[in-house]
């Protein structure tokens, strides 16, 4: 059984998944050459399902020996994460295939605002008032950082603004599942194996696939397989069994930040002034969410979701 996570705890490893999947954009883009959208979808799946098999073994065999083995009332759940997995990673890539990566990355971060927005009307969690401003400075700081000073919608733009939808439901809710059924591995596996499973069934029956296309795009599919899905989701369903839904989304975006400084570093892309002035919105709004809760200014309680 994993630990208990302290909330800063679970906020760093928040950071770092925000860190993986800010670096993932441009291997998710590079693999778009060689396969289809719902090919790189699957096959990066059912990798980091593969990868999270070890400890979803054991997890279950945990389970087993307390008695507590899951139902199909959680089977059902897993598979509805899965697919809400499955809608937002493969619009998602789907649009990557048709407008920049820049576009992309700010387009993904109009998730953030949904997710206190859903959260207040499903599951009636009225958010810290710092939430709603640091949500509305992750967009304005995103779209700095893009350095998008007009943003034509492209079709492909569409599908990733489309995506955003499944992806705040999945923030809002991964957590409370992971906590309800106290199997975190499970949950992070389980989703894994629906959206790859059912990405490759519709990729063999409408993508053309070979070996070859595969073979070249080995690299970008290892990287997000192993580290964007095995490490990083499986990391975000454990964290968020101890942080808020939309806490988490505003640390979440991130990767936008992370995205721009692994640009710096690889690419050798340089930031405008009004890319340095979103990094810095979003930076400031990561730390507003986290610390004027504890200033004592809130009085609801930072802890792990409840039943789902």
């Amino acid at each position: 059984m994993t630990a208990p996570l302290s909330r800063v705890s679970a906020n760093l490893l928040l950071i770092l998944v925000a860190v993986i999947w800010g670096s993932a954009f441009v291997a998710q883009s590079r693999g778009m050459t060689h396969v289809g959208p719902m090919t790189f979808t699957g096959v990066r799946f059912l990798i980091g399902a593969l990868v999270v098999s070890p400890l979803m073994w054991l997890e279950w065999r945990r389970l087993g020996r307390l008695g507590q083995s899951l139902d199909k009332t959680d089977a059902f759940k897993i598979a509805g994460l899965g697919c809400l997995l499955l809608m937002g990673a493969a619009m998602q890539q789907i649009g990557i295939g048709g407008t920049s990566v820049t576009n992309a990355g700010f387009l993904t971060a109009l998730y953030v605002p949904l997710v206190p927005v859903l959260s207040w009307l499903v599951l009636r969690q009225a958010p810290h008032w710092s939430v709603w401003p640091g949500a509305l400075a992750c967009v304005v700081g995103a779209y700095l950082l893009s350095g998008a000073q007009s943003l034509s919608i492209s079709r492909g733009d569409g599908w990733i603004i489309a995506s955003t939808l499944p992806w705040a439901f999945h923030v809002l809710l991964v957590g409370r599942v992971a906590d309800r059924m106290g199997a975190p591995f499970l949950v992070a596996g389980g989703q894994f194996l629906v959206c790859g499973l059912v990405a490759l069934a519709w990729a063999v029956t409408w993508e053309p696939i070979n070996w070859a296309g595969l073979k070249a795009a080995a690299g970008a599919l290892a990287y997000t397989g192993v580290l964007s899905v095995g490490v990083a989701f499986t990391a975000q369903v454990v964290a968020q069994r101890y942080a808020h839904a939309t806490d988490a989304a505003i640390v979440l975006s991130a990767e936008t930040l992370f995205a721009a400084l692994f640009g710096y570093w690889l690419l050798g892309e340089r930031l405008n002034p009004a890319g340095l002035m979103g990094c810095a919105l979003i930076f400031a709004s990561m730390m507003a969410v986290q610390l004027l809760p504890l200033l004592g200014l809130s009085n609801r309680k930072p802890v792990a979701q409840g039943a789902a």
